[in-house]
């Protein structure tokens, strides 16, 4: 009956000796109230006596397991007995009758309870109060016509024999064998130790429940533990149990406790533990369950939390990173594009030496070549964050392959490579991000120019297919290997061979493409053999993506590249990959 909010075992103790007095006594009292005031002030005064006795004992008990603050009911109940010991020896005839050796009784049972001097002497106070106003008792009431009698001594005898059982309690060797075995093994181990029956159902629960699980035991007799062991996990402790039962010496399993929300929140706070159950040798149906945490998966929890900080951590140094790059490098590169076109331009004066305009040239040519490396890695980098702003706008797809055609037909034309289109009539408009799908096509293009060798074939083609419209750019080029193909879309991974380092690049391209097509909700497939060539098929939906609330948006992850193969399951060197 004591409080869970108390925690400490003194003064449990204490809380309980209290309650358990204060629910004995009122028995003692009424026996004391039939014989004694019975034959004075009649039956009625005597029922009240008795009821008001039971009422005033128990309400302060159950006070106190109520509240657990026993400081004020304890100073009012000390207060109460010494008026009541005052009224049973006026009852009995005064000091001369056996009934006053009672006031022992104040004192002993307040060092009982309390167990310090202090207790003790505030219960002598009060049996000497008692003596002394015993006298003043006769004369508010009409007691003492029983006069003292021989019987007078069973009140004090039976309350010197509740000592017995509570001097052999006291005694430090009988309270351990008394102390549950529970108690006396969760003081050698850090765990929980309950007592469980066959069916599963908690029997007694150690006090440790209460720093470890923070719950009171009484919350886990019964069903308690099972209700808080997680869903997925109760299967294995059911089998657990019927292991047990069927004779296993012992079981040890991992689950999950849910234990009370952590600063009133409304999720489930689960925690792991580590379960051993043992079969004990005086009670065969009784199992011992030792509930402790599971180190392994705490110091796991904490070394993610540590990752999740440092992940954190650098997230926001990376965008402080893109930021400074931003501004502190695009806008002087745009100042070193525009004022070499100037230069070039000749417009404040020719050139005295013709290296003059060519190292102009190649200024300028670097400048753009930065400065389209650092808008790549800011497009990656808002579209991994999700800041990529798409702006749906219905356009003819045929315009968009245009734009791309003219924009790289000085660059397939440097290289004889001849730019065709195979777009069909039924591809029309298409609901997207134009300046997106503009930058996957080019991107497409400017990767099939660069690895297609001089008078080879790049080729742009679309078609639509339900309600998806698919395009792809084809080459005639070196193709890909079956090992360089986990690497594609990858940022900053470049396919590297003898041909491929002789072009400059930072492996952003293809990254960039994935990017677009999945914040589209598109896909990407990728088919290539070694020299043979490479097609690259884009699938868009028509109507454009969906707005889902929530969806996360970012770069799609791309399975490992698989060799296609024939009928027979044979591969035939041509691989394809999917995102």
């Amino acid at each position: 009956m004591v409080h869970p909010t108390v925690t400490g075992e003194a003064e449990r103790l204490r809380q309980r000796r209290f309650i358990g007095v204060l629910l004995a006594a009122p028995f003692v009292a009424a026996g004391a109230a039939v014989t004694l005031v019975t034959s004075s002030l009649g039956a009625a005064v005597t029922v009240a006596a008795i009821f008001g006795a039971f009422g005033l004992c128990w309400f302060a008990a159950l006070l106190v397991a109520a509240t657990g603050h026993m400081a004020l009911v304890g100073r009012a109940a000390v207060a109460m007995g010494g008026l009541a010991l005052a009224g049973a020896i006026a009852a009995a005839g005064g000091l001369a009758s056996p009934v006053a050796l009672l006031a022992v009784a104040l004192p002993v049972e307040a060092w009982w309870i309390a167990g310090s001097r202090r207790a003790a002497l505030s219960g002598a106070l009060a049996a000497l109060a008692a003596i002394l106003l015993q006298p003043f008792a006769n004369q508010l009431l009409p007691l003492g016509a029983t006069g003292i009698a021989s019987w007078h001594w069973l009140l004090p005898l039976a309350w010197a024999l509740t000592l017995l059982p509570r001097a052999a309690f006291a005694n430090p060797a009988n309270a351990r064998q008394a102390e549950p075995a529970a108690d006396r093994l969760e003081e050698i181990i850090d765990a929980v130790v309950l007592r469980v029956g066959r069916q599963g159902e908690v029997l007694d629960a150690s006090a440790k429940a209460r720093s470890i699980l923070k719950l009171a035991p009484e919350l886990l007799l019964g069903t308690g533990l099972f209700e808080r062991v997680h869903l997925s996990d109760r299967v294995a402790y059911l089998t657990a149990l019927a292991d047990m039962r069927e004779g296993a010496p012992k079981r040890r399993l991992d689950l999950r406790i849910r234990l009370p929300r952590d600063g009133g929140g409304s999720v489930d706070n689960f925690r792991p533990f580590r379960l051993e159950l043992f079969r004990g040798e005086l009670e065969p149906d009784v199992f011992t369950l030792v509930l402790c945490e599971n180190e392994d998966v705490a110091a796991l929890r904490e070394e993610l939390a540590s990752a999740r900080e440092a992940a954190a951590a650098a997230e926001v140094a990376k965008g402080r990173f893109l930021a400074v790059v931003s501004h502190e490098l695009r806008t002087p590169l745009n100042a070193i594009i525009g004022f070499s076109d100037m230069l070039l331009h000749e417009m404040f004066g020719g050139f005295r030496d013709p290296r003059q305009k060519e190292y102009v040239g190649l200024v300028r040519d670097s400048g753009q070549h930065l400065l389209s490396v650092v808008t790549s890695i800011l497009d990656v980098s808002r579209i991994e964050a999700g800041a990529y702003a798409t702006e749906l706008e219905p356009f003819r797809f045929v315009d968009a392959v245009e734009m791309c055609r003219s924009m790289m037909r000085p660059l397939a034309e440097a290289k004889c490579i001849a730019l065709g289109a195979q777009i069909a009539p039924d591809a029309g408009e298409i609901n997207a991000d134009r300046r997106a799908v503009q930058q996957i096509l080019i991107n497409l293009v400017s990767n099939a120019v660069k690895f297609t060798p001089d008078g080879g074939n790049v080729v742009i083609g679309a078609k639509r297919v339900g309600s998806r419209l698919h395009f792809w750019v084809s080459d005639t080029g070196i193709g890909i290997a079956e090992e360089d193909m986990a690497n594609i879309g990858k940022p900053f991974m470049q396919i590297q061979n003898d041909y491929t380092r002789r072009f400059e690049g930072t492996g952003l391209g293809l990254s960039l493409v994935k990017g677009l097509v999945a914040l589209h909700e598109g896909t990407m497939s990728i088919e290539s053999a070694p020299g043979e060539g490479t097609t690259v098929t884009i699938s868009l939906p028509v109507n454009g993506p969906k707005r889902r609330s929530g969806a996360p948006a970012g770069v799609l992850p791309m399975p490992v590249a698989k060799p296609k193969g024939d009928a027979h399951g044979e591969s035939n060197g041509s691989l394809r990959k999917t995102a």
